[in-house]
């Protein structure tokens, strides 16, 4: 892009930038340190305003511009994230939403309180959340590198470098001003702004064909290189038996990583009541469901306009696909037009980013101070202020982290990495969370164990599979040590954390503890005493 063109691009990041922070300042006087305030913000956002905010939490760079990526570059295989995202929520709405919102107060952890205050028990599950927390926050990372990049007029270096830095700053930013509140608002105004640049970019694609999708499909196909091929099952995950595993294992951790992540489910707790939790989570379905579909027309339409090949030189992993749409459906490289649409939605892509990981950040943050510190520290006298002093500690920490490991993952692509994130979650948090609602044997030892018991395997697993070593697109492509063949580890480490989870409980010798399960179950389905 001409310097000109950059200059408005860089202009519209900086307006985003400046809006989220006077957001963040706004909020952040706002009683910031009460831990009710900035962990939950009050509990007094409504089903509306809380769908938004879940809807703008869920829908990630990874959504925006590593799924239409996957589509463009595999069609129909690239698709099936598109799917599993979404069947995710049918989990989230019928099995954890309203009884999290009675048993819990401000993380998992919490949840797992209501049965059993063992502090192991919340130690395991803040380590879980922070774990988590961190994998997801990488693909943001990579996702912001990969579109600074572009814009910059390069695919890798000091711009990718620099842009992640930057990121992981302004999430710090973000949580240690304003906490949930801020969080909160950013992410409605996030959703908002995403909602209307893909609903504009959609709409120029149907017309580029006449509205005709049968054109939009065909023509997809003959300048993906792939024919007929690209719209059917098996581009990505067919063949060997290896692919076809991978692919089970993806569809396994995508639809059941949902209800395990701890930034969607920190969300429920920013409601009044379980009744106002349940109806956020049918407006965020509502919302998420009509953006998945839109993201379905966007990829086969960068493969379309594009051609599959122009957007794999882009970008390898077709995380720049949607941009350089926009760039040719606004006239092309060079046209005022093209630059303004390209500006607008590399700026709403940002700000995509930059919702995600303040909320994902918020959530890690809360586990370290509520979970772990408050379990482990043995000091006295610092009240609700020192935790909150603590959450903001580990905002700065944990953004170190993730700013590390998304330079090693920069070239991978973001809507993968964001299924290794559900695959960990669904291992780790799932397991335990449902034997701690249904389970009326469940001890401590089976929670412990349940945690680690699908913790420990995927983390494993994900180190020794190919996207770590093995192979020009891995994370440390000179080496080789990929013991383990699938690239997601969900198919083996989900059933692994719920085995453990029996196996813990069936040999554990102390007794279940029945009354506190039934006075769990009275709370989780009446909400009587819930915070």
């Amino acid at each position: 892009m001409t310097g000109t063109h950059q200059g408005l691009a860089l202009g519209l990041f900086s307006v985003i930038v400046v809006v989220t922070l006077a957001i963040s300042a706004w909020a952040g006087r706002v009683r910031r340190g009460s831990p009710e305030e900035f962990y939950a913000g009050g509990r007094m956002f409504s089903p509306m305003e809380n769908g938004f905010a879940i809807a703008g939490d869920y829908m990630s760079a990874a959504s925006f511009l590593g799924i239409s990526g996957l589509i463009a570059l595999y069609g129909y295989d690239g698709m099936l994230y598109s799917v599993g995202f979404l069947v995710a929520w049918l989990v989230v709405l019928f099995l954890v939403a309203e009884l999290v919102r009675n048993c819990g107060r401000f993380t998992l952890a919490d949840v797992l309180a209501a049965r059993m205050g063992e502090p192991r028990v919340r130690t395991a599950a803040g380590i879980s959340s922070v774990t988590v927390s961190v994998v997801y926050l990488v693909a943001q990372m990579v996702g912001a590198g990969s579109l600074m990049a572009l814009l910059l007029g390069g695919t890798g270096g000091r711009a990718r470098t620099w842009t992640v830095i930057g990121v992981g700053a302004l999430m710090v930013l973000y949580v240690t001003l304003g906490g949930m509140r801020a969080t909160t608002w950013i992410q409605i105004v996030k959703a908002v702004l995403l909602m209307g640049g893909t609903i504009a970019l959609t709409t120029l694609v149907l017309i580029r064909f006449h509205g005709d999708i049968s054109a939009l499909l065909t023509t997809a196909a003959d300048r993906s290189g792939h024919g007929r091929n690209f719209l059917a099952p098996g581009l990505k995950y067919g063949g060997d038996w290896t692919a076809r595993l991978d692919f089970i294992s993806l569809g396994l951790a995508l639809v059941l990583g949902t209800a395990g992540l701890p930034h969607i489910l920190s969300r429920f707790s920013t409601v009044p009541t379980a009744r106002a939790a349940r109806r956020s989570v049918v407006w965020s379905i509502g919302l998420i469901g009509g953006f998945y579909l839109m993201t379905i027309v966007l990829g086969f339409g960068a493969a379309a306009v594009l051609g599959t090949d122009a957007v794999r030189a882009s970008s390898p992993s077709g995380n720049t696909a949607v941009p350089l749409l926009a760039l040719d459906l606004g006239g092309g490289a060079g046209s005022t037009g093209g630059t303004i649409l390209f500006a607008v939605v590399a700026a709403v892509a940002f700000a995509t980013i930059l919702a995600v990981v303040a909320g994902v950040t918020l959530a890690s943050s809360a586990s370290v101070a509520h979970d772990l510190y408050a379990t482990l520290s043995r000091r006295t006298g610092r009240g609700a202020r020192g935790e909150v002093a603590v959450a903001r500690v580990a905002a700065v920490v944990t953004g170190a982290v993730a700013i590390g490991l998304g330079l090693l993952a920069q070239n991978l692509n973001v809507a993968f990495l964001v299924g290794l994130a559900f695959a960990v979650a669904a291992s780790a948090n799932l397991p335990v969370l449902l034997y701690a609602l249904f389970w009326r044997r469940f001890t401590t030892r089976g929670a412990v164990w349940s945690v680690y018991g699908g913790l420990v395997p995927a983390l494993a697993l994900v180190v020794l599979s190919p996207v770590v070593s093995g192979g020009p697109g891995a994370v440390f492509p000179g080496l080789d040590f990929d013991l383990f063949p699938l690239e997601n580890p969900g198919l083996v480490s989900v059933p692994l954390g719920f085995l453990a989870g029996w196996l813990g409980t069936l040999t554990s010798s102390e007794p279940a503890d029945e009354a506190g399960h039934a006075e769990a179950e009275v709370r989780s389905l009446t909400g009587a005493g819930a915070a």
